[in-house]
């Protein structure tokens, strides 16, 4: 995992990106009175000291040291099967576009995968989606190819399939776990298998996001067997083969998302809530976190967004954890 000093960096500049326009001059700016708000609303472009080139865009500041310019970003799971909110995969490549980059989008569902690209592409922002099996090798393979021949690069990779099933070695099938492991961990070497090659050939390397879960760390109180071992194979995976491509010029890392309150975990509290009570469930879930509350997507995009920029070029092999304080804590007592 990230040492001090990365997650102290990390933190800073995730801080400063995710600043509102309001209250973000110091004082030793010249040109912005203290205190006072950034008049940003028409997109002016600021030249102060210490914040250059912020541009306001839908009330959230754009920090041109996160900025994806030029950018081709190949992501799995970027479907969503609703309007409503934003899953984890949709967030991450809506703010990678935001940030500059081009996505290209594999997705199970071509209709979910086709609502994220409207999403995107409705703020104006650049996103490719194709149907995709990320268990099938060939799947992936014209995934790959096919963006190659778009174009003629992959600078980022951002793997984020996953499901989760329940039940315990004696209790769970051997169909199930098959599948857990297909879906959650041999779709990653399978995107690897054919991305690592291409990166490696380009001058300027790549850069490679994973999303694992903390149920990969430490049990967090459902059997979910398969889940648990696959996320923690996938941090595995990235550290190792972070050595194995670091002086190739490409870079491994894995973002590990707590509770995330998003879109699927309203299915989820319709299907488990005890009794039907959803808010409960919910409620359940809040308390397990030390901040109170679950994430949200916007909190493992950002995570990502640094991971991937050229910013983490010094950091690889590391997992940034995002979990309101879940695995630093014994639990609620």
């Amino acid at each position: 995992m990230l040492g001090a000093a990365g997650l102290l960096a990390s933190a800073m500049v995730l801080c400063a990106y995710s600043a509102k326009i309001s209250g973000v001059a110091d004082s030793d700016d010249a040109d912005v009175p203290p205190g006072k708000t950034m008049e940003l609303a028409q997109s002016k472009l600021v030249d102060t000291p210490k914040y250059k080139t912020w541009i306001s865009q839908g009330g959230i500041s754009t920090l041109t040291m996160l900025k994806l310019n030029n950018k081709v970003v190949l992501i799995t799971g970027l479907g969503q099967t609703t309007d409503s909110g934003w899953g984890i995969g949709a967030a991450i490549a809506a703010l990678l576009a935001k940030q500059g980059a081009t996505i290209f989008g594999g997705n199970r569902s071509l209709a979910s995968g086709e609502r994220t690209k409207s999403r995107i592409e409705d703020v104006g922002g650049q996103c490719h989606v194709q149907k995709t099996d990320v268990t099938d090798s060939a799947s992936v393979k014209a995934l790959v190819d096919a963006c190659m021949q778009r174009h003629g690069r992959i600078d980022i990779l951002i793997n984020n399939v996953g499901k989760s099933e329940p039940g315990c070695p004696a209790t769970m099938s051997e169909s199930t776990w098959d599948a857990q492991v297909d879906l959650n961990l041999k779709s990653v070497y399978l995107t690897s298998h054919y991305v690592l090659p291409i990166m490696q050939k380009q001058d300027t390397g790549g850069s490679i996001v994973n999303v694992s879960s903390i149920a990969g760390m430490r049990y967090i109180g459902k059997p979910q067997i398969a889940y648990s071992a696959t996320k923690a194979a996938i941090m595995q995976f990235t550290r190792a083969t972070a050595v194995m491509y670091a002086a190739k010029g490409v870079r491994l890392n894995t973002v590990v998302p707590g509770l995330i309150y998003t879109p699927y975990t309203k299915e989820m509290a319709k299907r488990f809530a005890p009794g039907g009570d959803e808010e409960e469930y919910m409620r359940k879930r809040d308390g397990q976190v030390p901040m109170g509350k679950m994430g949200d997507a916007w909190d493992v995009a950002n995570a990502v967004l640094f991971l991937a920029s050229d910013e983490a070029k010094y950091i690889t092999g590391q997992e940034l954890v995002v979990d309101g304080g879940i695995t630093s804590s014994t639990g609620r007592v």
